[in-house]
Formats: C-alpha cells, structure tokens, sequence
C-alpha cells in the first residue's frame, strides 16, 4: 500500500512539473534560467539591467522543441527545426544590448526563428516588428509568442531583405541571420539616432552595430566574430 502511494505521488509530482513547465513558471526552469545569465550573460558583461530582467523573465525551454529542452539554458546555439538554430544566451543578450532600447521604443527583427529573441525585445521595447523567411518556423513562433501573452510582438511570413516599410522609422533593427553584406533597406528604415544590429559575412562574420546620423550616414562599429546561419533569400541576388 505504501509503495503504491509512492508510486501515485511520484506521478501527481510528474504530472505538476509537466503542468507548470507547459505554463513558463516550472520553479526548476526558473532557477536555471536565473543561473543562465548570472553565469552566462552578466558575467561575460552584459550589464544592462533591463536586459537581464527580460532573460530572467522570459522562458527559453518553451522555444525550442521538446527533444532540446533539457539543454535550453545551457551555453550554446540549439536546433529549432528547418536548418535553423537559436542563439545562445550570451549572444540574444548581448545583441539586445547593443540595441539601445527604451521603452517605447519599435524594433524591427529580421528572422523570427523560434520566437524567443522576440520576446525578450517584447520586454524592453513598446512594440516588436518581425519576419521570418521560413513559414513552418513563422507559424510555430507565432503560435508559441501568442499562447505566452506576448501581445506587442507581431509577426510577419516573408523575406525580411525589403524590412517593413510601412512601418518604418524603426529605433532599432536586429538581424539573427547572416547577410554577406548589409541590405540598404535596413539602413534606410532606421530613425535618427537608431542602431543596426547584425552579423555581416560570409564563412568569416563580425557582429557589426550601424548607427544613424543626423546627416543620414552611419557610424559603423565591430563588436567580434560571430558564426550565424545565412540570410537567404533577395540578399543572396546582390553576391
């Protein structure tokens, strides 16, 4: 009798981790993603306070597929399905970071993937733009991102090379895929004072940060060596 007890409480227990993770509030996921970005993200000097909070608050194992999700908050890039990869902690907060959000601000992103990168701007900014290329990976993000409540983050099926330029000017641009070069589009599409965020190359990448002038030119600035997944689509026309 005692063993079968057990054997209900173990399962009752099973089935309330279950429950609790499928809603983003699992008190184990939550440890771990507090750890993720002390150890992960703040320590490598990512300080932006607000930045930390949103990965604190955001649940990175309800974007990525079951089979993954024991690895969510772990140091490294995961599949997502379709050749597609999440980035790793360190590097969705340090690109947040160079955005320079403010709450008010609209932030274009190009390559919605998962979603998870979305979310996270949907804390910091008052509205969030994004495209993805691939419909299987748009539909499956948009799915995830309205069923958390992110109600800010719209999503778009498209090649994100044009942006959205009926929405345009954006405070910031983020691009989680890698062009060989930077589409005029983009640039075109920043305000005054807005900063492109992005990986530019080929096999050899740096994640570059452009910013708008007054005048309309951009200060370009290196941040390091990255390795993304490609940009596909209209930007492969112009090689």
């Amino acid at each position: 009798m005692v063993i079968r007890w057990r054997k209900l409480a173990f399962a009752l227990a099973t089935v309330l981790t279950l429950t609790g993770a499928a809603h983003g509030d699992d008190s184990a996921a939550e440890r771990r993603r507090q750890r993720m970005v002390e150890d992960q993200v703040r320590a490598r000097g990512v300080a932006d306070p607000r930045v930390l909070a949103a990965m604190e608050q955001v649940p990175r194992h309800l974007f990525v597929p079951e089979d993954v999700r024991d690895r969510a908050y772990s140091d490294r890039p995961l599949p997502i399905g379709s050749g597609q990869t999440i980035s790793q902690p360190y590097i969705v907060g340090l690109m947040t970071e160079l955005l320079g959000l403010k709450p008010g601000s609209k932030v274009l992103e190009i390559g919605t993937g998962s979603g998870y990168q979305s979310a996270v701007l949907s804390r910091l900014a008052a509205q969030v733009y994004t495209i993805e290329i691939l419909p299987a990976l748009g539909e499956q993000a948009s799915r995830t991102l309205a069923r958390l409540g992110y109600s800010n983050v719209h999503v778009r099926i498209g090649d994100g090379y044009q942006g959205w330029p009926e929405k345009k000017p954006f405070d910031a641009i983020v691009v989680t895929a890698a062009p060989p070069y930077v589409p005029q589009p983009l640039l075109d599409q920043l305000a005054v004072g807005g900063r492109l965020v992005l990986p530019v190359g080929d096999l050899w990448q740096d994640l570059t940060v452009y910013t708008k002038r007054k005048d309309g030119s951009f200060e370009k600035k290196n941040v390091l060596p990255v390795r993304f997944v490609p940009m596909t689509g209209e930007v492969q026309k112009g090689r």
